[in-house]
């Protein structure tokens, strides 16, 4: 294992990857509080790989094998929006049939200029799964802390435009925490996406 941290990681027939270790919120039920690491695999990040780093990894792996590749990890990975489209463009050239995102999505507050959800569209992105975890403002003030003005109504934002764009939009919330889950699940369903305790 690279004492660094894994860059990849499998579990459940697909593919994880753990591109950074910044993340916009401080969510009070967050993993990284509690381990380094999931099903063996260390995840905490001494440095931050670069995009030559991960292709070169990603080179050596069979990524047509899994059922999905996933950008998750111990991160956020839309902290890096651009090496995110850039991996998955490359997925998608090694013909990787399923490509997803898991994201609190108010890391888009970063990128006010872009259109996130319709880049991500573009490169190939097949679906997104989006942390809700609240069902307002203050809830999600409370449960995420969140870095960043503005969170929760850009992750309701976000995950309208990803519908629109076409993409499976999947809400989820964290069931051991004081969720609204009727609500959130009311909130998923309205905007068209999926829902998903966790």
């Amino acid at each position: 294992m690279n004492m660094n941290g894994s860059i990849v990681y499998e579990g459940n027939g697909n593919l994880y990857l753990n591109i950074t270790n910044r993340c916009t919120n401080d969510c009070i039920f967050c993993i990284r509080k509690y381990v380094d690491g999931i099903w063996g695999y260390r995840l905490m990040l001494e440095r931050e790989p670069s995009l030559e780093d991960i292709i070169n990894v990603l080179d050596s792996v069979d990524v047509v094998k899994y059922d999905e590749v996933v950008f998750t990890g111990f991160g956020e990975p839309l902290m890096r929006l651009d090496d995110v489209i850039e991996i998955t463009k490359y997925l998608k050239e090694r013909g990787v049939k399923r490509v997803r995102l898991d994201t609190n999505a108010n890391a888009t507050l970063l990128y006010p200029h872009r259109n996130v959800a319709r880049e991500l569209k573009e490169s190939g992105m097949d679906a997104v799964s989006i942390s809700l975890n609240a069902h307002d403002e203050k809830s999600y003030e409370e449960i995420c802390n969140p870095k960043l003005m503005g969170a929760f109504s850009r992750v309701i934002e976000f995950a309208t435009e990803c519908v629109k764009e076409g993409m499976d939009v999947r809400l989820t919330v964290v069931g051991h925490v004081d969720v609204d889950v009727h609500a959130c699940e009311m909130i998923a369903r309205k905007i068209g996406a999926d829902f998903y305790v966790r």
